[in-house]
């Protein structure tokens, strides 16, 4: 039988260079055009209530808009990680300086360097979107996070008004569409807590186990 690994490692090598080339091009003028969100980022935050103390990272964390709420949320005690797979986006979030109190990590959302259970709580703006496989991504975050914690997934618009862009109309059929991020939630241990899709995209769930 032939050994499929190679196929998945072209596979792997594929989506990180493109990814990367999309979002590298990007970094330097990101937050002309979204700088603005970062409101929108904190209320998100806070909406998750994770506890002062907490380990958390912003997986995709781009340019670092949800970082400082991240910080203002775990407090003094707790640890903040941002973790993109870009290069340029860590170098821009440094430089608008919102990496402080917060260590950065160039890494792959699907293959994070960390142990299980070593996080309390996951905000991933944007992610799920941007992955060849949204569930297995959704099981490589609940490796991460221990029982108990929270996970958030974020976009400051609603997939309607993101569709819109696209010039189409959001599929029930899509990773981010109730039915399916349920099942996919579940499915890679996690339970639904809450979905919000109007005006932001706002799903809370906690790792289960």
């Amino acid at each position: 039988m032939t050994d499929p690994a190679p196929h998945r490692r072209t596979d792997d090598q594929h989506y990180l260079t493109r990814t990367r080339a999309f979002f590298a091009e990007r970094a330097a003028t990101w937050d002309v055009k979204f700088g603005d969100d970062m409101p929108a980022y904190a209320a998100a935050v806070h909406a998750a209530a994770i506890p002062a103390g907490a380990a958390v990272a912003d997986v995709g964390c781009g340019t670092g808009r949800a970082l400082p709420a991240l910080r203002a949320a775990v407090g003094p005690g707790g640890t903040v990680l941002g973790i993109d797979v870009t290069a340029e986006m860590l170098t821009t979030a440094r430089d608008l300086g919102r990496a402080a109190g917060a260590y950065l990590v160039l890494a792959d959302a699907r293959h994070l360097p960390l142990p299980d259970a070593a996080l309390g709580a996951v905000f991933a703006a944007g992610l799920l979107n941007h992955l060849p496989d949204a569930r297995a991504g959704l099981a490589e975050l609940a490796r991460v996070t221990a029982a108990g914690g929270r996970l958030v997934l974020f976009h400051p618009s609603g997939r309607a008004v993101l569709a819109a862009r696209h010039g189409r109309t959001p599929s029930p059929d899509e990773p981010l569409a109730q039915t399916p991020l349920r099942e996919a939630l579940h499915a890679s241990g996690w339970a639904l807590d809450s979905y919000d899709d109007g005006a932001r995209f706002c799903a809370l769930a906690t790792r289960t186990g």
